[in-house]
């Protein structure tokens, strides 16, 4: 029990813990003190959500219709241009990128949008979450491929809520306007570079 829940922390943070579109976001959201517990949540909610279909045998059916992960592949591909783009043009008005919240904040309802769009328009989480997690958990047996997924929903719980709360700790380095334009050309980029291996890939 507690080899399949270690395993399955250690196996959630390897795959979790990189640069990427939704980990990016997650950090601006953290730094911009916007609606951080919402953001969190959704990105734990999901993966907990991917993490149960992979174990629970939902990957053996994606396997069945590659062309699924081809639609999802080029939404994604297109979400990760506009947002990249978005953050590049954005980068152009630093005076509007403020740590705190004297500028204009997004809606609750606009992050949770680009938060479920980063998560479940992204081939890699399927690939990653789903497939990979799904058939490492079935090493560990009926009971053991459970505990494994309790402890990559762990791992998750642990990254996005360090992530998102942990970045507002860094607020005050970053509250100048140039800093922030530096971040959004920085995951501008991210993103872009995201969009283009996803199309080439």
């Amino acid at each position: 029990m507690l080899d399949s829940l270690a395993a399955g922390l250690v196996t959630g943070l390897s795959l979790i813990v990189a640069i990427g579109a939704q980990n990016a976001f997650v950090l601006r959201q953290g730094l911009a003190r916007e609606h951080v517990g919402l953001v969190v949540a959704i990105c734990t909610l999901s993966d907990v959500v991917l993490i149960a279909a992979g174990v629970a045998g939902i990957g053996t059916i994606v396997e069945q219709a590659p062309w699924a992960l081809d639609v999802v592949r080029w939404l994604g591909v297109a979400f990760l241009t506009w947002y990249g783009v978005s953050s590049l043009l954005r980068a152009r008005t630093p005076e509007a990128l403020r740590a705190s919240n004297g500028g204009p904040a997004s809606s609750s309802r606009r992050v949770a949008v680009r938060a479920l769009a980063l998560t479940w328009l992204n081939p890699h989480v399927y690939l990653d979450t789903v497939l990979l997690l799904g058939s490492i958990a079935n090493h560990h047996g009926d009971v053991g491929r459970w505990w494994f997924a309790v402890g990559a929903c762990v791992a998750s719980t642990i990254w996005f809520a360090a992530l998102g709360y942990g970045a507002r700790a860094t607020g005050g380095v970053l509250a100048r306007p140039r800093a922030w334009q530096v971040l959004d050309l920085l995951i501008g980029a991210t993103m872009l570079l995201i969009a283009i291996s996803l199309a080439l890939g």
